[in-house]
């Protein structure tokens, strides 16, 4: 369960963190007060988990050809689907996040990867 809360709480982090860099993304437009932004925030981040847990591996096996053929690379082109996914996802649970497009999706994508790298690198799970 420890885990389960850091992980969510550093996929947080990123998310907020490619909100606020990529224009395309957007995380509780308007006049939200911080608090409103934080729990916007962890929502998504528990439905950017729950898709990269349930949604992710199937998609990867079913692709695997293309991990083969592109030496990787589709794994940026996954990752920027999974984010549109959530994006979905939250509107229909009326969470205030949007990609506008595929670009930001990958480009947020990149972000939030690599800013969840930096975190799990200098927060341990345990």
């Amino acid at each position: 369960m420890k885990g389960f809360l850091i992980k969510t709480l550093i996929n947080a982090a990123a998310i907020w963190v490619a909100a606020w860099i990529v224009s395309g993304i957007q995380l509780a437009q308007g006049k939200a007060d911080w608090q409103h932004k934080a729990l916007t925030v962890l929502g998504v981040a528990v439905v950017f988990g729950v898709v990269n847990w349930l949604i992710k591996p199937v998609v990867k096996l079913f692709s695997f050809p293309l991990f083969i053929l592109t030496l990787g690379l589709i794994t940026f082109v996954i990752n920027a689907l999974m984010l549109l996914l959530t994006s979905w996802a939250s509107g229909k649970l009326s969470l205030d996040f949007h990609v506008t497009n595929f670009g930001s999706a990958l480009v947020g994508s990149l972000i939030i990867s690599l800013v969840a790298w930096g975190l799990h690198l200098a927060l341990d799970d345990d």
